[in-house]
């Protein structure tokens, strides 16, 4: 499954312009994209907890806000989630891109 074959609008980074149009799925096609092939049980925590975040303060969490949250250090963030833990964790979420990210 590709986001191609999901009908959500992104914008030209790759996030979802409207958090609520998040699905499991788009973050399996999203996930692939990024070079993560399978979303495995502490990818789910991490996606789980940011998203979480986010309905709490209404903004994308950082590296180091999500680190916390979760529970998931940040060296294991970036065995997870690599070249940009913060970036693809919202992403793949379905979040807006976390200030401060270039």
């Amino acid at each position: 499954m590709t986001t191609a074959t999901i009908p959500v609008i992104r914008n030209e980074e790759g996030f979802l312009l409207d958090p609520n149009d998040w699905t499991p799925e788009i973050s399996q096609a999203i996930a692939a994209e990024e070079g993560i092939a399978e979303l495995s049980e502490r990818h789910w925590d991490v996606i789980n907890s940011a998203r979480a975040d986010y309905e709490a303060t209404g903004e994308s969490p950082t590296l180091r806000r999500i680190s916390k949250q979760s529970g998931v250090t940040t060296k294991e963030l970036f065995k997870l989630f690599p070249k940009g833990p913060a970036k693809k964790i919202s992403k793949i979420a379905g979040l807006d891109k976390p200030k401060g990210c270039v």
